[in-house]
């Protein structure tokens, strides 16, 4: 059995990790354009000032994805490209990067996913706040006006946010992404109200703009998997997935999340745990933060292996001695995309795009010119399997984008990680397509029915 007919294959990237040109043709900077260059930020002080040279390479870069044969591509915009200050005046050389870009992309019938925000804010925008400014939502919807007005009669799927919880979490919870700052618990939880908020306006803007625009949000989260098929076990994961963490610990917490979103409301487990430090609220904010959404995204990489202890409540499970890992440390849970999946819709009953999923491996060209990765050959797989599992037993999978298209500037950790099926030597800009790719190939080609 394969997915449904109209299941979408595609592969996903942003802007930053791939397009380089980083002050070229009147773009802003960008606070990772700041914070890359800063000494200790990023692993060997790599920077992604030209990365896989994107933005002068993306006919190469689409000819290739169209041979692979995806129906899809989830790319992102880069703010400050566009609006170099964030807002005013536009840069129109960056409207017109992206307007060429998805002509490419229609050439081949591949159809755009445009992520409007993945993590690059403009740096005249974080000096006045970032997302602590109350104006920030403003600012985000006056930009989302913007591309869905430019792009919006050719461009008809949109995400507003890529992982909230770490250009949030991983930035001001734990300082260690750009722009690197440790912000208090109220804070951060302001800051997020104010990402909300601006998933609402955006989502408003664009649908003003886009007749006909297919809208969808894509957070993420480890997924509690249960170590059994047993009731208890089960009900444990799901619980661990949804429930606030007793310490408040609330950044990665799916439902503080997603709940607003999608069900217009904060879980109230995480209104009474995070009490004290509740952000300020606006009588009509849920209204503007729960629009309707045609699709919800998730981007999953791995799972957390769970138990009910005797009481029910859920209990971590330590991994296995040797437990199988990627090249970049993360432990590897085969069924994730299956109890993500199976969760989610339980709660959300929204259909589900796997908006990033793939594997870290220790990628290099061999003796023969070619980069041969068995292991992401076999993660895929294994993982594709599972979320077919789900698919037949009634989640509503909507489509799956492989990360990434190509070796990219991984962040903090620089160059150090290579996701893609696509081999990019960074020297020379060559791309090498892994075998990985011909793998991905086949698998669009057959709809899935070879795994």
């Amino acid at each position: 059995m394969s997915f449904s007919k109209d299941f979408v294959w595609g592969v996903a990237t942003s802007s930053y990790q791939i397009e380089g040109a980083a002050q070229e043709d009147g773009k802003g900077l960008s606070i990772w354009d700041v914070y890359s260059h800063q000494p200790g930020k990023t692993f060997e002080g790599d920077n992604g000032d030209i990365a896989c040279d994107h933005y002068h390479r993306y006919r190469e870069d689409i000819k290739l994805m169209a041979e692979l044969g995806v129906k899809a591509y989830r790319f992102s915009v880069s703010w400050p490209r566009v609006l170099p200050n964030g807002t005013g005046p536009v840069n129109e050389k960056g409207i017109q990067f992206y307007s060429d870009l998805v002509d490419e992309m229609l050439k081949y019938g591949i159809t755009p996913y445009l992520t409007l925000y993945h993590w690059d804010m403009p740096y005249e925008l974080y000096r006045r706040g970032g997302w602590m400014n109350p104006d920030s939502p403003k600012w985000f919807a006056e930009y989302a006006a913007l591309i869905a007005s430019r792009l919006g009669s050719r461009v008809k799927h949109y995400m507003t946010f890529n992982e909230p919880q770490v250009f949030i979490g991983l930035a001001f919870v734990d300082g260690v992404h750009a722009p690197g700052h440790k912000y208090t618990r109220k804070e951060t939880l302001q800051m997020a109200h104010h990402v909300l908020l601006a998933h609402g306006l955006a989502a408003q803007a664009v649908r003003s703009h886009v007749p006909g625009a297919k809208i969808g949000y894509a957070p993420t989260s480890n997924v509690p998997v249960p170590i059994s098929d047993r009731p208890e076990d089960i009900a444990a994961a799901r619980r661990m997935f949804f429930e606030m963490p007793e310490d408040g610990d609330w950044s990665w917490n799916t439902a503080w999340w997603s709940d607003p979103v999608l069900l217009g409301h904060y879980p109230e487990d995480g209104m009474k745990v995070l009490e004290k430090d509740l952000p300020l609220m606006g009588q009509n904010d849920m209204a503007v933060i729960c629009q309707p959404l045609d699709f919800y995204g998730q981007n999953i990489y791995r799972g957390v292996p769970v138990r009910a202890d005797e009481n029910g409540r859920p209990k971590n499970v330590p991994y296995p001695q040797g437990d199988p890992k990627t090249a970049i440390g993360w432990h590897v849970n085969f069924d994730c995309l299956y109890w993500g999946t199976r969760f989610l819709y339980e709660r959300y009953k929204t259909p589900i795009f796997i908006t990033e999923n793939g594997m870290s491996s220790h990628d290099w060209v061999h003796l023969d010119g070619k980069v041969h990765d068995p292991q992401r050959i076999d993660y895929l797989q294994r993982h594709l399997r599972w979320l077919k599992k789900a698919a037949e037993e009634g989640v509503e999978a909507a489509g799956y984008f492989q990360w990434s298209f190509m070796d990219n500037f991984e962040w903090a950790r620089g160059y150090n990680d290579r996701f893609g099926i696509v081999y990019v030597d960074y020297e020379t800009q060559k791309r090498i397509l892994k075998d990985s790719y011909y793998w991905y190939r086949d698998v669009i080609r057959e709809n899935g029915e070879n795994l």
